[in-house]
């Protein structure tokens, strides 16, 4: 069967609710509305908010479509689109994580060197960065599903995902699985230079209670967002590449929507409750 005339099925859903678009909104717009917090910190915490409803354009109007019509059926175009916005969303989180540390790192231990250094032809390139690799890997990823020919037409999720589509194949997937290597390696590297970068802000915190007052009140949110990340990643791969056949429907459902419920639900809410300056605004 041609692929731009495939119909996959997804799993039908027990039910859910999300009211996580109400923290993302709050601290999108308290962001964008005040002048105050028109820093570089928080213009890339606004991208973050900025992603997470990008990535949920990618679940809920079909989420909710399947549910209103309870049809759990996608052509393959759309499958390939929404894995394309919402693994490229995931991947943009990871990508601004990154960068908010970046930036922290320099405002700590290079407090007089930061605005020259965070300036705005610098922000933008930055934001540049959380945007690009992300699509450029995606769209790479996506051309490499679109060659492979399916002969099997179920998803045991409730949305598509590179390697669920990746099953459906009856032909060889190698160049597919070097691709997401490469990816994955990137990632990891991404995530060390982070992990790396925080050790460095310990140390440095160590020496001044100002620089110790700063790490508090901005970094440890930023940590936590990044902890959630890298768990609902690690359990959306996990579940995706060696889930058992044998494991009840409901941990698949679970484990198929903490990468999409969790870090949007939590982390803006994270960030409300710890940063000074939003809670202050909110």
């Amino acid at each position: 069967m041609d692929n731009k005339t495939t119909v996959y099925t997804l799993m039908e859903p027990k039910g859910s609710k999300s009211y996580r678009m109400i923290y993302i909104f709050h601290v999108l717009f308290v962001i964008i509305l005040e002048r105050a917090l028109h820093e570089p910190m928080y213009i890339f915490l606004c991208n973050l908010c900025v992603n997470y409803l990008y990535g949920a354009t990618g679940f809920y109007p079909k989420f909710l479509h399947d549910l209103i019509l309870d049809s759990y059926v996608i052509p393959s175009f759309m499958c390939m689109l929404q894995a394309f916005v919402i693994y490229s969303s995931a991947m943009c989180e990871c990508t601004t994580l990154a960068v908010i540390a970046y930036d922290r790192h320099v405002a700590i231990c290079q407090p007089l060197d930061y605005h020259s250094k965070m300036n705005k032809n610098t922000c933008g390139m930055l934001l540049l960065f959380c945007w690009t690799v992300p699509f450029i890997s995606m769209f790479i990823g996506v051309m490499l599903l679109n060659r492979l020919a399916v002969c099997k037409y179920h998803i045991d999720k409730l949305y598509c995902d590179s390697w669920s589509i990746v099953k459906l194949s009856c032909e060889s997937a190698v160049i597919n699985n070097i691709m997401a290597l490469v990816i994955l390696l990137f990632y990891i590297c991404l995530t060390d230079l982070i992990i790396m970068s925080y050790i460095k802000l310990i140390v440095a915190c160590k020496s001044s209670l100002e620089n110790r007052r700063k790490f508090w009140q901005t970094c440890v949110p930023h940590i936590f967002s990044l902890i959630n990340c890298s768990f609902t990643v690690f359990f959306d791969a996990m579940s995706s590449r060696y889930g058992s056949s044998d494991a009840p429907e409901n941990m698949y459902v679970v484990f198929g929507l903490l990468m999409i419920i969790v870090p949007p639900l939590f982390n803006p809410l994270i960030h409300v409750l710890k940063l000074k300056e939003v809670r202050k605004e909110v």
